[in-house]
C-alpha cells in the first residue's frame, strides 16, 4: 500500500508547525497558516461522513473555531497538529449525528473499495464491489472508521492511532480484526 505524502511530515515541517502553533497561542489571529494547511484535509474527512455538503462546511467551521479557541490546551506530543484537529472533527461529526439523529453516511468511491478487495480477495469485479458495499453496512461504525482511514485516506497506523487516541499497535490490530471480520462475511 502506498503512503499518502499529504498526511506525513518531515522533522522540518513539524518544526515549522510548532512555530505556527506557538504564534497562534500568543495571538489567535495568527491561526491562519494552520487553517490553510489543514482545512482541506479536515473538510474531506468530515464530508466523507456526511450526506450534506452544507452541514459538512458547518461542522468544519466548528472544528476550527474550537481548535482556535482551545489552542492554548494543545500539547506537543511529537505528532502533527492534524491529529488533534481530527479528534475534534470526529467529536463534532458524532455530535452532529446525535443532534440530528441521522444515519451515518460514508462517501465511498469504487477505487477505494478495490484496495479492500485486493486485501481480502484476489478476484476483483463489479459484482464483488457491490457485494462488499452491502457487507460494509453490517460492520460497526468503529470498524468502518478504521477501514476508511487505512484504505480510503491511506493513513499509516501511527497516524490512525494518533487521531483515534490509540497506540500504533492497537490501531493495527483493530484494523486487521475489522479486515478479518469483513473477509469472513465476504466469503
Amino acid at each position: 500500500m502506498s503512503i499518502n505524502p499529504m498526511f506525513h511530515h518531515t522533522p522540518d515541517r513539524l518544526q515549522e508547525e510548532q512555530v505556527w502553533i506557538q504564534q497562534a497561542k500568543n495571538r489567535p489571529e495568527n491561526f491562519g497558516p494552520l487553517y490553510k494547511k489543514y482545512h482541506e484535509q479536515i473538510f474531506r474527512y468530515v464530508y466523507q461522513r456526511m450526506d450534506d455538503k452544507e452541514l459538512a462546511f458547518d461542522i468544519v467551521s466548528q472544528v476550527f473555531m474550537k481548535a482556535m479557541s482551545n489552542i492554548h490546551k494543545f500539547e506537543d506530543r511529537g505528532v502533527p497538529f492534524a491529529a488533534w484537529l481530527f479528534r475534534i472533527a470526529k467529536s463534532e461529526v458524532y455530535q452532529s449525528y446525535r443532534d440530528n439523529v441521522t444515519t451515518r453516511f460514508v462517501n465511498i468511491e469504487t477505487t477505494h473499495l478495490t484496495d479492500i478487495i485486493d486485501e481480502i480477495d484476489e478476484d476483483e469485479n463489479e459484482s464483488n464491489i457491490k457485494y462488499l458495499m452491502s457487507i460494509l453496512k453490517n460492520l460497526k461504525e468503529s470498524e468502518i472508521l478504521l477501514l476508511e482511514m487505512r484504505f480510503f485516506e491511506k493513513r499509516s497506523f501511527k497516524e490512525m492511532g494518533d487521531i483515534l487516541a490509540l497506540t500504533e499497535n492497537n490501531a493495527k490490530v483493530k484494523t486487521f480484526r475489522a479486515l478479518k471480520k469483513l473477509k469472513s462475511k465476504y466469503h
